[in-house]
């Protein structure tokens, strides 16, 4: 299975080619650590959150990338 994000919602207002978000993982772990490192890049770009897909299946999200304030 491959493991995908996918921007939420996805409704044109931000450029996504190129920021990654096409890559395929071979596991959630590997999906993950990519996120990790990378979601800087994407909220700076205008993404504001994301969806994390087995497949066909969303494993979860929408995930906010922006910190939460307390």
């Amino acid at each position: 299975m491959s493991w995908t994000w996918s921007a939420e919602p996805d409704d044109g207002s931000v450029d996504l080619a190129g920021l990654g978000l096409d890559q395929q993982f071979p596991s959630q772990g590997e999906a993950e650590s990519w996120l990790g490192e990378f979601y800087p890049g994407l909220m700076d770009a205008g993404v504001r959150a994301v969806s994390l897909f087995e497949a066909d299946r969303k494993v979860y999200g929408p995930m906010p990338l922006e910190p939460e304030i307390t």
